[in-house]
């Protein structure tokens, strides 16, 4: 899902980085307040375990490409705000590192993969998990949160993709970014997500969260704010 330089017009990459901007410009100032200074490390870290996922990047036939994220389960457990911040620092280095997406397109994939899909996870875990401890109904509610969320963030990339031709073409009516439109770009990120990515992101975070449910389920930051509110 890391977009490329090239793919996305200035109409779309300006205002997805601005967006990207003040979302995280919000996120500094929320983790200061929401996370303790004893978690920074654990913060870190799950910075680190999304950049090394995300590099396990496979190509898939028709030239697209999917991979996990780790957003969703950053998201359960320390917070949204919190896992902006820690994808993306991953994203923002591998794109100036090691070219996994462009450098005029870190606004678009921070805020696809930083700042849509840590909040979409976070409140379809909510969701599902609204009313009740069971970790039958946790592990359930981790992986379709990871499923879902992963998903959404793709169809969400593949309309920023299939807009270009209808915002950005020649006088000839040929594109200049990406040439596919809507009903190309969609299906191509939609079906690979939906049958393999978005199944991988769900599993990875219904097992992390089991696991600090049976080690330290005081730290899981969503089941924390749903006891707040009962």
């Amino acid at each position: 899902m890391h977009i490329p330089d090239g793919y996305l017009s200035p109409q779309t990459y300006i205002p997805l980085f601005g967006v990207f901007v003040a979302a995280a410009t919000v996120a500094v100032k929320k983790v200061k307040n929401e996370v303790s200074a004893r978690n920074i490390p654990y913060l870190g870290m799950a910075a680190a375990f999304s950049f090394i996922i995300m590099m396990f990047n496979l190509p898939i036939p028709g030239g697209t490409s999917g991979h996990a994220v780790g957003s969703a389960v950053i998201a359960i457990i320390f917070g949204p705000w919190a896992a902006m911040l820690a994808v993306s620092v991953a994203i923002i280095i591998q794109a100036l590192i090691f070219g996994d997406g462009g450098i005029t397109a870190i606004g678009a994939n921070c805020f696809n993969m930083a700042v849509f899909m840590p909040f979409t996870a976070y409140y379809i875990f909510r969701l599902f998990n609204n009313k009740t401890s069971k970790k039958s109904r946790i592990s359930f509610s981790s992986f379709i949160s990871g499923y879902l969320s992963l998903v959404l963030a793709a169809i969400l990339t593949a309309t920023e993709f299939g807009i270009q031709p209808l915002i950005a073409s020649s006088a000839d009516g040929k594109a200049l970014y990406c040439p596919y439109d809507l009903k190309i770009a969609v299906p191509a990120m939609a079906v690979e997500h939906m049958l393999l990515f978005g199944i991988v992101e769900g599993i990875i975070t219904a097992i992390i969260v089991n696991y600090f449910l049976k080690t330290e389920p005081s730290s899981i930051y969503a089941l924390r704010e749903r006891s707040k509110n009962e």
